[in-house]
């Protein structure tokens, strides 16, 4: 892993990793078609939801018009009501829902606190991860937000962990990715030449294999928190 240098970068995913995503953005989106089907969307709930569900599996997590789309199955156009309608609801409820895991902020102190530089590397939406880690008062731990968006490909893709080791002028092999998934996260920090922490993640036994049998600069550890036993 990283040792004792002046030069040290630990990178961050967001949703799942700094933040408790389980289950707001399903709450978040039945919220907002419950309300478009009380003012005049002809579908029953259940349908809607699970044409949203196709909307957004066709179009991706990061398209900004699901619900232009969903208007335009159910009634044939656009309605811009209903779209602002299912907007605002969705976007209320998922931020009143936003909250990091427990251990999060007590782990930034202390990485802060042992000289660490601290950067975010998401696939998403550049505003919307800002906005994320600005609600919950976080964002002052970061130097940096790179994400997919900014440069045009996704994780595991390597060129978003170059994009953010030039940005935060760092070595790969004195810098670190955390995250919640194994290929995305820890495999496409480890091809970048970088080590790698997973949490909270579904990591599989043949994942396990894999990173022994390869030897590879991958921890994995339960909860954010457990960062410390080993920074």
């Amino acid at each position: 892993m990283i040792k004792n240098d002046d030069d040290r970068v630990v990178f961050f995913d967001v949703d799942g990793t700094l933040l408790d995503t389980s289950d707001f953005a399903e709450t978040a989106r039945k919220a907002a078609i419950g309300l478009m089907v009380d003012n005049g969307l002809p579908l029953d709930k259940d349908e809607a939801y699970g044409v949203l569900k196709t909307i957004i599996r066709e179009k991706g997590s990061n398209y900004g018009k699901h619900f232009n789309v969903l208007t335009q199955v159910g009634l044939g156009h656009e309605d811009p009501m209903l779209v602002a309608l299912g907007m605002i609801t969705y976007h209320n409820v998922k931020m009143a829902l936003l909250r990091p895991f427990p251990e999060t902020i007590d782990t930034l102190i202390y990485l802060k606190s042992q000289g660490y530089r601290l950067a975010v590397i998401s696939n998403g939406i550049t505003i919307k991860q800002w906005e994320k880690l600005v609600r919950l008062n976080i964002h002052s731990f970061f130097d940096e937000v790179i994400t997919s968006e900014e440069v045009g490909k996704n994780k595991p893709n390597r060129l978003i962990y170059d994009v953010a080791l030039r940005k935060m002028k760092g070595n790969p092999e004195k810098s670190l990715m955390v995250g919640n998934k194994f290929k995305e996260d820890a495999l496409g920090a480890v091809n970048a030449g970088m080590g790698a922490i997973l949490v909270n993640s579904d990591i599989t036994e043949d994942d396990r294999d894999y990173i022994k049998q390869e030897k590879l600069d991958i921890a994995v550890v339960d909860d954010i928190g457990d960062i410390k036993t080993i920074l």
